[in-house]
């Protein structure tokens, strides 16, 4: 689980980079915002300079999003795309799924023409469209996906992402450390719980 950490940020930091080529002053979306990941994205983007939105399926965790960089936490009742233009009518620069599938046609009408919706995450389990047509793509608009390897978090990156962490400006989600592998099972069992939000970590002490 102490592992899952640098895994998480390149993720996100993948995402945002090769995904979205997301640069200072945009405005992405993340959806899925209160996922590891999309925590981790939102942190990321605001430490880059971006105006952030996030979404959670529960007002109650507005303010994870909040604490972890978003400027905009958005309740995510399945239709974004018209709350998401109420606060920037013409879209937004770029967009994270990580929701999956099922919400990607409404993820694609929240942005803006000319800019890019990632695909990266099915944290609502779908991920195909059965009869899937090309035309779903909103004219103007690029869908990337992204997958890959932890090579795609350069160590200056990484390093760079250390002292942020240090300095405050980055938030790591990180829900529970543990001390030990007699505490393992009990990490296990918080992270089935998905009560808390992060990464359940697991310390081995000397």
């Amino acid at each position: 689980m102490v592992g899952a950490l640098p895994e998480m940020f390149q993720t996100a930091y993948g995402s945002l980079s090769r995904g979205l080529d997301l640069k200072a002053g945009q405005t992405p979306l993340i959806r899925g915002g209160t996922s590891t990941v999309g925590l981790s994205a939102a942190a990321s983007a605001k430490d880059l300079g971006a105006t952030v939105l996030s979404t959670t399926r529960s007002r109650e965790r507005a303010g994870e999003l909040r604490a972890a960089g978003a400027d905009h936490p958005l309740v995510d009742d399945g239709t974004l795309a018209d709350q998401v233009r109420e606060l920037i009518p013409d879209g937004v620069d770029a967009a994270l799924e990580l929701v999956g599938c099922s919400v990607l046609a409404d993820t694609l009408r929240a942005v803006r023409r000319h800019s890019t919706v990632c695909f990266t995450g099915a944290l609502a389990g779908q991920w195909a469209i059965p009869d899937f047509s090309p035309f779903m793509i909103p004219g103007g608009v690029r869908l990337t996906s992204y997958g890959g390897q932890a090579a795609d978090l350069p160590a200056d990156v990484f390093a760079h992402q250390l002292q942020a962490i240090a300095a405050g400006r980055l938030n790591v989600p990180v829900a529970k450390v543990y001390h030990g592998l007699e505490q393992v099972r009990e990490a296990q069992a918080g992270l089935e719980s998905g009560t808390t939000p992060g990464k359940h970590v697991v310390v081995l002490d000397d």
